[in-house]
């Protein structure tokens, strides 16, 4: 992951080779570093000392052990982040819960950033600690209204004070780009703080959504984590056109991959 920072345009995983174990049972191999990894990190954080230098570090660890397991990433548009001469709006498709983890890796090193995230994350045990330390935006996810407005009032705040917002405009993770079901919220942000959008185009389906523990579903190496970043998009008016523009990138993309 040095070679991220360092290159500032792309990333793609080094070869690796693996044994018929790690390539039979990745998940099995996988999920009791990432269960460690979270432990430490709910523990520095409900301690205080759980630092954004902290949060970047175990998100980068999030990658080697995926990567360790035969998970390969290749990650592009680096350049646009470097770029940046002011706060942004990162708005993304939303596919599982590896963007949530492996995001800050990618993007802290050149940005401040944090999320938009559901209210009951404040709640669950363990990661609660983690989810307060880097001061995302709460919605509900049941009352749009209300949510638009701690969207705005919060993520106002935040990119006044040179913190980034990731946005996951879909109500839910899922592995089809629907863009019927893409809100404005992002764009409706951005106008309002006076800050560029960046679209962001997304393949998680390497870390499955679970059966019955969402967040656990099937690690598949077979399959290449991607990340794209657009160049930033001034809003202009109501921003319809910036929406429609980051639709049009994120759906080019997938049909592409």
């Amino acid at each position: 992951m040095k070679n991220l920072i360092i290159a500032e345009k792309s990333y793609h995983s080094a070869p690796q080779s693996h044994s018929h174990f790690v390539r039979y049972f990745p998940s099995l191999i996988f999920y009791p570093a990432f269960v460690a990894n979270v432990l430490r990190s709910s523990r520095s954080a409900k301690r205080g000392t759980y630092t954004e230098e902290s949060w970047v570090r175990s998100c980068t660890k999030i990658i080697g052990d995926l990567e360790r397991v035969g998970v390969r990433f290749e990650i592009e548009g680096l350049e646009h982040l470097a770029r940046l001469e002011s706060p942004c709006v990162i708005v993304a498709n939303h596919m599982s819960v590896l963007e949530n983890v492996v995001l800050p890796a990618i993007v802290r090193p050149f940005i401040k950033t944090t999320f938009i995230v559901k209210r009951s994350l404040f709640n669950y045990p363990v990661f609660k600690h983690i989810v307060h330390s880097f001061e995302p935006i709460p919605v509900s996810r049941t009352n749009p209204r209300e949510d638009l407005k701690t969207v705005l009032a919060g993520g106002e705040d935040r990119l006044g004070k040179g913190v980034s917002i990731i946005v996951f405009p879909q109500t839910t993770r899922t592995t089809s780009f629907e863009p019927d079901r893409f809100n404005s919220i992002g764009v409706k942000l951005a106008k309002r703080a006076d800050v560029p959008v960046v679209p962001l185009a997304i393949v998680t389906d390497a870390w499955g959504n679970g059966k019955f523990l969402k967040d656990f579903g099937r690690i598949d190496p077979t399959k290449t984590v991607r990340f794209s970043f657009g160049a930033p998009l001034a809003v202009i008016g109501r921003g319809t056109d910036q929406n429609q523009q980051i639709i049009d990138y994120i759906a080019t993309k997938l049909e592409g991959w």
